[in-house]
């Protein structure tokens, strides 16, 4: 077993704070596949704790070499952490709430709940919490309330004490002989049914911002990671945007697109997303398909890491298995995937002479930043000019004197590369987008 405490107060008297807790990381390498330290995922339970102001008082790492239906982990440290828990020991002066940053069964929950006699919410209670608490546009809100009522389906088994009752009915109330948890359960397919017709409505809207968009038309580069990685802080940098960044997981999790002109005079929509996290609860995944549309609908997808964490490398890998998952290629060939290995500043000399060395190296596009420096911020706006022109249709043109409109136009929508104004006309060599050389030629013609 390895410890890692965390002890707030003189150990005479309570911490202050209506939340205290503590934090249980169950080791399960044994077990399980990773290429996550045991210490690397106490440090991420204990940081989603905190990121809704849980006061953390004690946080451990347990080894379960052999993992226990009814409670996960071994009988001795149930009775240990029980103890820590009802304040017996000098680690901790009790606590309201014990956070496992593990998945746990049902059956699970409930029995530490009744031997511990206090909460006990496992990661993807955890997660959800963070979510429900953050989520402020409409369809966040309806995402976390979707997401959640799944979460509680699953758990109707803990969280009712009558479900043996059973109680009469007629039609379509259930019938005779239906049992309270079947009542329950209904009654929860039946407002996943509402929220889901209701986030219909939302992505419907959302399709036709997104249309309106592609009419305009507009480059959309979405920003990628792992959450807490900086993109908050690299949206802000390179759009002067003001969006809100604290050095806390989950800061971000409606997204927030602001335009940027390009050092080109190219406009693009520039795209801030809701970071990933490892073990993310299916429930989340599905429930937050609308938001990563705006991923999967991105000419540009940029892939935000923090170069500066212990685990960068294992969260590079949980972030391309989702958008894997969605279809996104994120091979080295797909030059419209780009990493962007951020917080240069916390770099060691070493450190930072290792990344500069395997830029060189590798296939892939990875460019070096620092949100709060600036460092390399510069050189990424011009990269994304450069592969988001890279495609573009280079057209010569002849225009009129009198036809300024279109002159301006072209301007505005494309790159002038060359201009020569003759007596008779305006000689103009341009380079335009897909969509913008066709509403050209039927400007033209």
């Amino acid at each position: 077993m390895r410890l890692q405490a965390d002890v707030k107060g003189n150990g005479n008297e309570r911490p202050e704070g209506d939340h205290v807790c503590i934090v249980i990381h169950p080791d399960l390498s044994k077990n399980e596949k990773t290429d996550r330290s045991p210490e690397a995922g106490l440090q991420e339970g204990v940081g989603l704790a905190m990121a809704i102001d849980l006061n953390v008082v004690y946080s451990e790492i347990i080894r379960v070499n052999k993992p226990k239906s009814p409670t996960l982990l071994g009988s001795g440290a149930v009775e240990r952490v029980g103890q820590i828990v009802a304040g017996q020991t000098d680690y901790c002066i009790g606590c309201d709430l014990v956070i496992i940053n593990a998945a746990l069964s049902p059956i699970q929950q409930r029995n530490l709940e009744r031997t511990w006699q206090c909460k006990v919410i496992d990661r993807t209670g955890l997660i959800l919490e963070i979510f429900g608490a953050r989520a402020q546009t409409k369809e966040g809100r309806l995402q976390v309330d979707l997401a959640a009522l799944s979460f509680q389906r699953s758990r109707l088994v803990r969280s009712w004490t009558h479900l043996e009752r059973q109680r009469g009915g007629s039609g379509f109330m259930g019938g005779p002989g239906e049992t309270q948890i079947e009542s329950d359960r209904r009654l929860i397919d039946q407002q996943i049914t509402q929220l889901k017709h209701r986030l219909k409505d939302v992505k419907r809207t959302r399709e036709l911002h997104r249309k309106a968009r592609m009419r305009v038309p507009y480059p959309i580069v979405a920003l990628v990671g792992y959450t807490n990685a900086g993109k908050s802080s690299l949206f802000n940098r390179l759009t002067n945007a003001h969006v809100v960044v604290k050095d806390q997981l989950f800061a971000t999790l409606d997204p927030t697109m602001r335009k940027l002109n390009l050092p080109s005079g190219k406009p693009i929509i520039m795209s801030d997303t809701v970071g990933f996290v490892s073990n993310l609860p299916h429930e989340l995944v599905n429930a937050f398909h609308a938001t990563l549309e705006e991923v999967m609908s991105a000419d540009l997808i940029v892939h935000v890491r923090d170069t500066s964490h212990a685990d960068t490398d294992a969260q590079k890998n949980d972030v391309l298995f989702v958008l894997e998952a969605l279809g996104i290629d994120t091979s080295s060939e797909n030059e419209t995937f780009i990493e962007v290995l951020n917080k240069s500043d916390l770099l060691s000399p070493d450190q930072l002479e290792f990344f500069k060395n395997r830029q060189n190296k590798v296939t892939r596009n990875e460019f070096m930043t620092s949100a709060i420096t600036g460092a390399g911020c510069d050189e990424l706006s011009y990269i994304l000019d450069q592969l988001i022109t890279s495609t573009y249709e280079e057209l010569d043109i002849n225009l009129s004197h009198q036809d300024g409109a279109t002159l301006a136009w072209l301007y505005e929508h494309g790159d002038v590369i060359t201009r020569k104004d003759n007596e008779a006309d305006i000689a103009l060599t341009v380079r335009l987008g897909e969509v913008d050389a066709e509403r050209l030629r039927r400007r033209l013609n």
